[in-house]
């Protein structure tokens, strides 16, 4: 998962950009970049880290211009380095930049054509600059000095019909406009609004509606599945469906965990999802467990919270914050290296000890991935005098590797892979262990205002809706991960080694 936003303005935006970038940290902790356009130039600035470590004083005052893009990046296999951090940049036609989140499942494919038909030069193995590549191409065979929203649009239609996967994508064409586009099944999330100022109005675009929420735009809607919206840089704002066959699939995760509380995603608060989700695994608890013991109800910050405080609740049982969170580690789930990911946890939280003294308590989390953090925190509750821990996620079990876009390890490092849950609470320590359902989750998720019928569940069910994913992809994505998860370890545990002597 990574964070995208576009901004057209009517004065220099490389503050707002920044501030919408920081709202979208929580997408992407591994790189961050800027670019801008002002009187037909790019100014540019990114590299690996956090927001606020790449962009200086002296980095935001050259990064003029009324018109711009920015990315948080969230590692994947194979691009940890700086080299690929985004947005991405070709100088033909009229110079574009490009920013996405998802990820392409037929790029090798692609960049085979690009390089044999398309003649064009890739310099990474970021499957962001082939789709940067395609759409240049797609857009150079209009043909035209100028290029209108037709051609725009056409060249995006022309994307889609060339790249399957999920994305979610801004796109700055110099001295012409920002485009914003969205998958056919509307995998990845993007939204658009816009602002009032004395000047004129002011468009947005961005990966989740926080961000424009923060700076005072107002959400106008989501991109709906394979459509597409053109902002000219004088203010025009123009949208259309580029696909043939959209149909709304969203990523049911980006509820679960990826996305912040305060958004909304395709007209679904985020917020109020987790709290149906707390409210069924409640349910559940009763069908399965009526004579229950639990004394106290314990999220493990922060996205469990929602959920943990609705089951509460319903259960009739106690809800105490039983963890502190030290705010200045990142998200554990998004640490590259399994070193690094176990060493964090220690750092990251600490138990209030008489939360738990002779307690039956029960945890909450939002998910439980490789068992590593929770397997650690449940010791952590042992410690602080729990009697019993009982381990409570707000998800089914994730017994497969995400396509789309979510870097999870490979098959054989999920925990819940092959194994029944009573092996996974075995595994993690815990005295018994609830997973939510997953009709459970989809009816949380999709059954509140906004009706929505259909999701990408694959890493509960292994149903992956673009149809091209057989064995032999997974089969080689385990081994790209593995590979690159090895050399993320090697590395981070260089650097824990170096630091401890």
């Amino acid at each position: 998962m990574c964070g995208i936003v576009g901004i057209v303005g009517k004065s220099n935006v490389n503050q707002a950009l920044y501030d919408a970038l920081t709202v979208l940290q929580h997408r992407g902790q591994d790189a961050a970049g800027i670019v801008t356009s002002h009187d037909g130039r790019l100014f540019l600035r990114k590299d690996n880290g956090l927001v606020r470590d790449v962009f200086h004083q002296r980095h935001m005052q050259r990064l003029v211009g009324h018109m711009g893009i920015g990315h948080v990046r969230y590692p994947t296999a194979g691009s940890s380095t700086s080299a690929e951090a985004q947005p991405f940049y070709v100088n033909s036609p009229y110079g574009i930049t490009l920013a996405h989140n998802g990820n392409l499942t037929n790029v090798e494919q692609l960049a085979k054509e690009i390089y044999e038909s398309d003649l064009r030069h890739v310099n990474t193995n970021s499957d962001s600059e082939v789709l940067l590549n395609v759409f240049a191409h797609e857009l150079a065979q209009r043909g035209k000095l100028q290029p209108t929203e037709e051609d725009v649009f056409a060249a995006v239609t022309d994307v889609h019909n060339r790249c399957v996967g999920g994305y979610a994508v801004v796109a700055m064409i110099t001295g012409y406009g920002i485009v914003g586009f969205r998958d056919p099944h509307g995998i990845r999330p993007i939204v658009f609004g816009q602002r009032h100022t004395d000047e004129g109005v002011e468009y947005m675009i961005a990966s989740e509606s926080v961000s424009l929420d923060v700076l005072g735009f107002t959400l106008i809607r989501d991109l709906a599945p394979g459509e597409a919206v053109y902002i000219t840089e004088d203010g025009k704002l123009h949208t259309r469906q580029c696909a043939t066959n959209p149909s709304l699939t969203p990523c049911i995760f980006e509820h679960v965990y990826l996305a912040r509380p305060d958004s909304i995603i395709d007209g679904v608060s985020v917020y109020k999802a987790r709290l149906r989700m707390g409210e069924k695994l409640a349910e559940k608890i009763l069908r399965e467990r009526p004579e229950h013991d639990i004394d106290v109800v314990i999220p493990i910050p922060d996205t469990s919270r929602t959920a943990a405080l609705e089951l509460a609740n319903h259960l009739g049982v106690k809800f105490r914050e039983g963890f502190v969170k030290n705010r200045y580690i990142g998200r554990t789930f998004i640490m590259p290296g399994q070193a690094a990911r176990k060493k964090s946890v220690r750092q990251k939280l600490n138990a209030i000890e008489l939360e738990f003294r002779g307690k039956n308590v029960m945890l909450v989390d939002d998910s439980i991935v490789r068992g590593t953090t929770c397997k650690q925190i449940i010791q952590m509750a042992r410690e602080a005098g729990a009697k019993n821990v009982y381990f409570c996620s707000a998800a089914p079990a994730v017994r497969y590797p995400n396509v789309y876009g979510i870097d999870m390890p490979s098959a054989h490092e999920l925990i819940a892979h092959n194994r029944s849950t009573q092996d996974v609470a075995d595994l993690i320590g815990a005295d018994w262990l609830i997973y939510q359902d997953l009709p459970d989750l989809i009816e949380a998720v999709g059954g509140g205002k906004i009706k929505i019928e259909n999701f990408d569940c694959a890493v509960f069910d292994g149903k992956y809706v673009t149809g091209d994913v057989d064995e032999a992809y997974l089969n080689k994505i385990e081994h790209a991960r593995n590979d690159a998860s090895k050399v993320k370890t090697q590395a981070v545990s260089a650097i824990i080694d170096l630091y401890n002597n």
